[in-house]
């Protein structure tokens, strides 16, 4: 009967913010955060609850949010993985969003602000004009421990406007 386990090490391609990325000998069930930021150096995807409580790791898989902590890399082998690094234009200039965010000065430690964003950015996308309880709404998997959430969602509900 043949060996029918998984293997231990698997080689994944990647498309991370827009670019195919191999990476080498993954171990079959390394979390999509590991890989980003020990793999890619791409360390702007933050870990700090680890079991999908907080948002801080939150990049978008096909557009959508998703605790990356939570997500294994292997099953997003084919997508398109798109982190904070991937999200800022080319020249360096601010998004609405990001502009709206730090004029709203809610911007303390920052260590939540990639996955705010990211996942703020994705609600944007989809819900123009939203009001402020769907914004509430949209953001309560992303946790912020300094601020008290006013100023982001300000925020969001101007980017959603303009």
């Amino acid at each position: 009967m043949a060996d029918e386990s998984l293997p231990e090490y698997i080689d994944l391609d990647l498309t991370v913010n827009s670019e195919q990325q191999a990476v080498k000998d993954v171990w079959y069930l390394e979390r999509l955060s590991d890989v980003l930021r020990n793999r890619l150096g791409l360390t702007g995807t933050k870990i700090a609850c680890d079991d999908g409580q907080c948002g801080a790791c939150t990049v978008l898989i096909d557009a959508a949010p998703v605790n990356s902590c939570i997500t294994l890399a292997a099953d997003v082998v084919g997508k398109d993985i798109a982190t904070i690094e991937g999200y800022s234009p080319d020249d360096g200039s601010l998004t609405p969003l990001q502009e709206a965010m730090i004029e709203a000065g809610d911007v303390q430690c920052g260590y939540c602000l990639p996955g705010m964003v990211l996942a703020a950015s994705a609600f944007i996308a989809d819900h123009p004009q939203a009001s402020e309880s769907e914004v509430r709404e949209a953001m309560a998997g992303n946790v912020c421990r300094c601020t008290g959430y006013q100023g982001f969602v300000d925020a969001i509900m101007k980017a959603s406007r303009s």
